[in-house]
């Protein structure tokens, strides 16, 4: 158990994780990691436009399609344990026990790393939101003090995965990740989320040009290693390391 590895998604949305991280999230599945992935909300209200264009739907009927995507998309993935807090969205927000709720699916995963969304997002305000409580909860989970007894939290880096319109958001990435070896899977769990079929051919591109920066910065035209499919990270915290 020692030896266990762990990752942590905490999404806005049920979509978010496959189109910001899902590569990550299957590399890493396929290196050994349990990847959890949180999903505070469904998505019915504000993400969902599609299926509310259909005659005769509810709003339970939504949040039924979108549980179904993402359980779906999840597998396709290779994710550990898809966890839904059904929070609802538009907008999503969290009470103090929802917050304590996070914590502890936090100190049970242990995670080597998190991740979440843009520290800023003017577009949609839940996926701000999302990371402000990512970051909230992952101090508390650090805190002897709360609930002693319980295993704290280390200090995982919390990488920042990519908004829909970068520029407007002020993200700037700092990590690339190959994941050309899984983008048969990411594509395969883009494809599970129907009611946003306007975004699968944008994040394919978006993950075809992050490709391109992959290999520029590992070499670029002096060797880098090629990559066709890539995703791109900003980190938040510093990394220590004993040689560059």
């Amino acid at each position: 158990m020692a030896d266990k590895k762990t990752a942590l998604v905490i999404s806005a949305h049920a979509a978010d994780f496959v189109w910001r991280c899902g590569g990550a999230i299957a590399l890493h599945a396929q290196k050994g990691y349990e990847v959890t992935v949180i999903c505070l909300s469904f998505g019915e209200r504000g993400e969902s436009a599609k299926l509310w264009k259909e005659p005769g739907m509810t709003l339970e009927k939504v949040k039924a399609a979108r549980r179904a995507e993402a359980e779906k998309a999840a597998q396709a993935l290779g994710v550990h344990d898809l966890v839904s807090f059904d929070l609802g969205d538009y907008p999503l927000r969290l009470s103090d026990e929802d917050k304590y709720r996070l914590v502890d699916v936090i100190r049970a995963v242990q995670p080597a790393f998190m991740l979440s969304h843009s520290h800023y997002d003017p577009y949609n305000t839940d996926h701000m939101y999302a990371t402000q409580v990512a970051l909230e909860a992952r101090m508390i989970a650090q805190a002897w003090g709360h609930n002693p007894g319980q295993k704290v939290l280390g200090a995982p880096q919390l990488y920042l995965f990519e908004p829909h319109q970068t520029e407007q958001m002020g993200w700037k990435p700092d990590v690339f990740l190959d994941i050309t070896s899984v983008w048969d899977r990411k594509r395969a769990a883009i494809e599970c989320m129907e009611g946003q079929e306007h975004l699968w051919e944008f994040y394919t591109r978006v993950a075809l040009n992050r490709a391109n920066h992959f290999q520029r910065n590992s070499g670029g035209q002096a060797g880098g290693r090629a990559a066709k499919y890539a995703e791109g990270f900003q980190s938040v915290f510093p990394r220590t390391v004993d040689e560059l």
